[in-house]
């Protein structure tokens, strides 16, 4: 379906290259829970959607604008609507059929992420003002204000699970049956920054990246903490290297998960059976974020450079939107088959 090119550098794993992409770093990709539209919001201030058909064929469909980069966005349930939010600390809305976009909510600093919460009809948004809120997009003021430790860093949410984690290695975690208060607090198991966070699609529990090339496998009951587990990745053998994990995605079918690194590689996972099922090439600019589509056939990965080294090795200006055709293999659960673990 997808990777008909030639392999170089920028694109080793011979994925279909995403057209007319976004011109500067790339922060957030998501695709409609309804169908294969994908979205993208980057630092050149943009919001852009592209039509993904099965041909192969990437039509660019429309853009919007914020007046900063962008960090988060978000899609309603019925894949009508797109959130986005960022640097200019505004959540905004983008109605795609009048391509129309407004203003849904604020902070008092840059929004890091944000979700669409169809059972409480509302969109909750976490913020490096050290506070989440949740809106019902109709009223200037939110519905409710939660206050954090620090700023967020790092959040999920799949209902009735929210996770949050913070500047301070702190992990808040909301039942969204009671969203004014987390019903738990915890330290990170990680020693280092937390980078990216996943609840599990059954909602027992959450992976959690670090800066440190390591994943923390955690569950949400005290109960099931025997079975909780961190693993290196994005490392090298051979050298003392270690990459951030920048992202990580639920498959929705098998509930395997991709890991996106500073690296430039991603990897496919089964929690479950503690082992990698899949490991790709590296592209020579870091992986910022990536997401499978509805049915997980499609693997969307942004490459571009994350800052994590300063500006002095920004030296491959390169922003790039890969598709990967997903190989039932390459994510489904194999525990016959253990060992691959890294």
């Amino acid at each position: 379906m997808f990777g008909s090119q030639a392999t170089n550098p920028a694109n080793p794993n011979n994925d279909m290259v995403v057209p007319n992409g976004p011109t500067d770093g790339i922060s957030c990709l998501k695709w409609s829970p309804t169908s294969n539209l994908l979205v993208a919001g980057s630092w050149d201030n943009q919001i852009r959607c592209w039509d993904v058909q099965m041909s192969g064929q990437v039509l660019p469909k429309a853009a919007q604008h914020h007046d900063a980069p962008i960090l988060a966005c978000a899609w309603s349930q019925d894949g009508a609507r797109v959130f986005s939010a960022g640097c200019d600390k505004q959540a905004k809305c983008w109605d795609l059929a009048s391509n129309q976009m407004m203003q849904v909510g604020a902070h008092d600093a840059p929004i890091r992420h944000m979700f669409w919460l169809q059972e409480m009809n509302c969109l909750v948004t976490g913020s490096w003002d050290k506070t989440i809120k949740y809106w019902d997009c109709r009223a200037p003021t939110p519905q409710c204000t939660v206050q954090l430790s620090e700023r967020v860093y790092c959040m999920d949410a799949l209902y009735p699970l929210l996770t949050v984690g913070t500047a301070d290695r702190k992990l808040h975690i909301f039942n969204l049956q009671n969203p004014q208060k987390a019903f738990r607090e915890l330290e990170s198991p990680l020693k280092y920054q937390s980078r990216c966070i996943a609840n599990f699609p059954d909602k027992s529990g959450f992976c959690l990246g670090s800066v440190e090339g390591r994943v923390a496998v955690q569950h949400v009951e005290p109960a099931n903490s025997s079975k909780n587990f961190a693993f290196k990745c994005h490392r090298e053998n051979t050298s003392s290297d270690i990459w951030a994990v920048n992202a990580m995605a639920f498959h929705p079918k098998f509930g395997t998960f991709a890991t996106m690194g500073a690296d430039g590689a991603y990897n496919f996972w089964d929690k479950d059976n503690r082992q990698r099922l899949k490991e790709f090439k590296k592209c020579n600019v870091p992986l910022t974020c990536g997401a499978f589509n509805h049915d997980g056939v499609i693997f969307a990965y942004a490459a571009s450079y994350d800052w994590s080294k300063g500006s002095e090795h920004y030296t491959i200006k390169t922003n790039n939107i890969m598709l990967h055709s997903v190989q039932e293999k390459e994510v489904k659960p194999n525990p016959a088959s253990i060992g691959r673990r890294r």
